[in-house]
């Protein structure tokens, strides 16, 4: 089922000072990993709020650079919950998990000049980033997990970006409305720039809380963009497409809920 949060405008205030406010009101509860938060009438309406400041306003109130809070390993959720797509029902993906993701080709391309695939042993061999961080969903709830991952800024320099890249495109395995004869493509898909790819924070993660990343929450690979809202976080991701503009994609909004409305730039 499709979440549709009700969205409020905070106008006037940053989403930052919006969610510290917020998390202040919360008190201990940031510590407790999932769910208690969202227990928080002010924390809920904040993250609803949060996701209509723009990009714009985002660059003038809170400097790109800027790290997302990270947390002590005593403030991890022993479980972290997953959302969205749970497990996809699409047969490439399918016949991937049942061997393991053995056979897993992460393929970046689009406007490079070395377009390459990695495979998950080659994705662990590289240099690789952990962070304990709370994952706020547009939803209203938050989670703490840790994530390690190889950072996504070094891995497209690999690649060799041309000058008239802008955006990444996430591309995923999980059909958003179905599977079979007949169905449009919904593959989820999600974008963000070359800024916030090259964050040091910006990880695609294969582990959560020490172990393999579970199916729920995006097995093999998912993005991590910690300064920004949950559905930027895309699961699943089997490519990666940097592009000049989003027209020729989709919707030409930069992403799956995008084109159903959301706001880009999910920023927080």
């Amino acid at each position: 089922m499709k979440p549709t949060p009700t969205l409020m405008r905070a106008a006037g205030r940053n989403r930052r000072g919006l969610l510290r406010g917020a998390v202040a009101a919360a008190g201990a509860a940031v510590l407790t990993g999932c769910d208690r938060l969202s227990q928080n009438e002010a924390f809920v309406e904040t993250l609803k709020s949060a996701q209509h400041l723009s990009r714009a306003a985002q660059k003038i109130v809170a400097p790109r650079p800027a790290m997302a809070q990270e947390f002590g390993p005593d403030a991890v959720a022993q479980t972290f919950r997953g959302n969205g797509t749970l497990m996809p029902a699409d047969a490439d993906y399918m016949a991937l998990r049942q061997r393991g993701f053995a056979d897993y080709r992460l393929a970046i391309g689009g406007l490079v000049e070395q377009p390459a695939e990695y495979t998950l042993d080659e994705l662990r061999a590289l240099p690789s980033r952990t962070q304990i961080t709370r994952h706020d969903c547009v939803e209203g709830w938050s989670c703490i997990g840790k994530w390690k991952g190889v950072q996504l800024g070094p891995l497209l320099e690999r690649a060799r970006p041309r000058a008239e890249a802008k955006y990444v495109v996430f591309r995923c395995f999980d059909s958003m409305d179905g599977v079979g004869p007949g169905k449009p493509d919904s593959r989820y898909y999600e974008s963000i720039d070359l800024d916030d790819a090259h964050h040091a924070q910006t990880i695609l993660a294969y582990e959560l809380n020490d172990q393999p990343l579970p199916v729920a929450n995006g097995a093999p690979l998912r993005c991590r963009v910690e300064r920004q809202l949950g559905y930027k976080q895309a699961k699943y991701v089997h490519a990666i497409e940097l592009v000049a503009s989003f027209a020729a994609i989709r919707g030409g909004k930069g992403g799956y809920w995008e084109d159903e409305g959301y706001e880009w730039y999910g920023g927080i």
